[in-house]
């Protein structure tokens, strides 16, 4: 009974088994300056649904984000396609201006790790390319 006692203790202790917790410093630190991510079709219709349904209902000044949110969600289920177009057709416009900022961003990050050569990577690579031919000549 000791030897497996002994067994369990060890397998217990095995430093692979071991859960690793992240720390604050794991975390990648979010950019400030990179745009968010667009609404969707029903994230746009809950930002007018909420309004209307304070609106319609005064006496509950104190509404839950729950009920609110159960109700627009009970609405949009209940909507036909006709009625959600306009919810995803101004979905469809944000999801556009968001890639348009997404490309300018990814561009300056680009333009920054570029030590300021001011030539793409391609054209980089043929210049040490035509250089290295040069040299074998």
């Amino acid at each position: 009974m000791k030897g497996l006692k002994k067994i369990i203790e060890t397998s217990t202790a095995d430093s692979r088994l071991a859960v690793k917790r992240k720390t604050k410093k794991d975390k990648v630190a979010k950019d400030p300056n990179k745009p968010k991510r667009p609404a969707t079709a029903f994230f746009i219709f809950m930002e007018t649904f909420r309004a209307e349904f304070r609106e319609n209902n005064p006496g509950n000044a104190n509404q839950s984000f729950g009920t609110v949110a159960k109700a627009g969600g009970e609405k949009w289920k209940s909507m036909s396609q006709a009625e959600k177009a306009s919810y995803v057709a101004k979905a469809e416009q944000r999801k556009k201006e968001y890639e348009k900022k997404m490309q300018t961003y990814e561009r300056e990050q680009a333009g920054s790790n570029d030590e300021g050569s001011g030539n793409s990577k391609s054209e980089v690579y043929d210049a040490v390319k035509g250089k290295d031919d040069e040299d074998d000549a």
